[in-house]
């Protein structure tokens, strides 16, 4: 049987330099040396030696849809919502309501944004 551990998050984008802006203003991640190549690819920190890697695509379509999303959690998402609210941020619970989150089954409450690409983020206080 195989044991995983979790490595990596790769996204396509079409403008690297605003994707890292952005990750770096809304989820204070840290720019690391890309380590495997010579790219314009560029990596940031995520927690724990886990990376986020942005390979630079500028002339693909990029497709998104929340379905395809990535998760963060925090200890205090009241306070990360209102970073989200005073970068004039937009976020939405799992049925796209506004400015709203979401208390699941289980309790842990969330709240989907997008990046500069499109792509939807989750963040959770499932910690």
């Amino acid at each position: 049987m195989f044991t995983f551990s979790f490595n990596h998050i790769a996204l396509s984008v079409k403008d690297v330099d605003a994707s890292v802006d952005f990750y770096k203003k809304v989820l204070q991640l840290e720019e690391i040396k890309n380590t495997a190549s010579n790219s314009k690819t560029r990596w940031l920190s995520l927690y724990e030696e886990k990376q986020l890697h942005l390979i630079p695509r500028p002339n693909s379509e990029i497709k998104t849809n929340k379905a395809v999303h990535f998760a963060l959690a925090t200890s205090d998402i009241d306070l990360f919502v209102k970073h989200l609210e005073k970068l004039k941020i937009n976020y939405s619970d799992w049925l796209d309501t506004p400015s709203k989150d979401y208390i699941r089954k289980d309790g842990i409450k969330q709240v989907y944004f997008q990046d500069v690409n499109g792509y939807w983020i989750e963040v959770n206080d499932d910690v």
